[in-house]
């Protein structure tokens, strides 16, 4: 069992660095990694479909190249969709470790098991197996799977497979009760079974970050010298179980936000959770979408949309009604990608949301509002 205490509760996940020329900017990336570093944290999370594969490679270049191996944690995973045959499975690891510069993992995870296809192949190909051998050989120190399903398939697998040491799951106070997501529903069954946790999405894509005012003023009123974005981070971290919780953090002022609340930690009082509370139900009448800028469903758009952006454009609409600056965000989001309008249904984008959006309406919805 892994040893929750020697973990850092706070991970850099390196899904969403900053950029420049649409290039990571590594000399940016390099900063954030040294302030977390000195800080005293080591996690770091990144995926071989992250940044269109750059972010392994990004990994190498802020962190291996510059840290000794012993001193960090890396994790990354393995694409079921890339999983053709079973020969794609080493292909992909030794891939892997070439663009991270190492010779092992410390975390390595099935990337999104979800009902159907994902979890389909990882069976198909015997991948749990197969990550149990690379353990033997000292290749990854830590088997685990990150998850987009239903509790129902949460349990089978857990049954099936008891080597698991770990599982990373979407959670938030948002999402709690979502009835697609079913954080709570998650978070209990492993819980349950004393299965370390390590969340992702806790700031749900940026969405927390940024409440409508009438929100933000509830819980500023009550901890002023808080940031937003902190109590969604708060709200995790004080739950039992959580081992590490993965921020996607895109700059500076974040990583600098985020180290505040890690350091010296507070766990939300009971009066914070009450106004959380009020704040979450608040929220749930306003419907949104919930998307949390994954970006999968770029990768491989044919007409090159921009979707989590538009989504993004949209939600402003939704929770502020501010369409004037929304809709000059698209215009400039439409000089470098498609527009919503220009979607052909080909679902590709579907098949590979984590959050199971039905996008194609959602793009025919923003096409009304912003395409006219």
């Amino acid at each position: 069992m892994i040893n929750l205490s020697e973990m850092s509760k706070l991970g850099f996940g390196l899904m969403r660095l900053p950029q420049k020329n649409d290039e990571i900017d590594l000399e940016r990336v390099c900063d954030m990694v040294d302030a977390y570093m000195n800080a005293g944290l080591n996690y770091f999370d990144t995926a071989y479909v992250y940044h269109g594969g750059k972010s392994e490679v990004a990994a190498r270049e802020c962190i291996v190249k510059r840290y000794p191996r012993e001193s960090f944690m890396l994790a990354t995973k393995l694409p079921a969709w890339s999983i053709k045959d079973y020969s794609d499975r080493d292909r992909i690891f030794n891939e892997q470790c070439e663009r991270a510069g190492v010779d092992y993992f410390d975390f390595y995870l099935l990337h999104s098991i979800e009902d159907g296809s994902n979890y389909d192949t990882y069976e198909k190909f015997d991948c749990f197996n197969w990550g149990i051998q690379k353990k033997q050989e000292g290749k990854i120190k830590h088997l685990g799977f990150s998850y987009h399903g239903t509790p129902e398939l949460l349990t089978k697998v857990l049954d099936l497979h008891p080597e698991i040491e770990f599982v990373q799951i979407q959670l938030n106070y948002l999402d709690w009760t979502n009835p697609v997501i079913r954080s709570g529903e998650l978070y209990d069954i492993l819980h349950e079974r004393n299965i370390p946790m390590i969340i992702m999405e806790p700031v749900k894509g940026g969405t927390l970050a940024n409440l409508k005012p009438e929100f933000e003023d509830k819980l500023k009123a009550v901890r002023p010298d808080k940031s937003i974005a902190s109590w969604a981070l708060r709200y995790v971290a004080s739950l039992d179980g959580v081992m590490t919780i993965l921020s996607g953090m895109s700059n500076e002022e974040q990583m600098t936000d985020n180290l505040a609340t890690f350091t010296n930690f507070e766990a939300l009082s009971e009066e914070e959770k009450r106004v959380l509370d009020e704040v979450t139900a608040g929220m749930l009448n306003i419907p949104q979408i919930g998307c949390t800028s994954c970006r999968y469903c770029t990768d491989g758009c044919p007409m090159e949309i921009k979707i989590p952006d538009i989504f993004r454009v949209m939600n402003t609409i939704r929770l502020y009604n501010d369409e004037w600056r929304a809709k000059n965000y698209y215009n400039q989001l439409i000089t470098t990608g498609g527009r919503a309008g220009d979607c052909i249904e080909c679902g590709q984008c579907e098949g590979v949301c984590p959050q199971h959006l039905p996008i194609i309406e959602l793009l025919k919805e923003a096409s009304e509002k912003l395409d006219k």
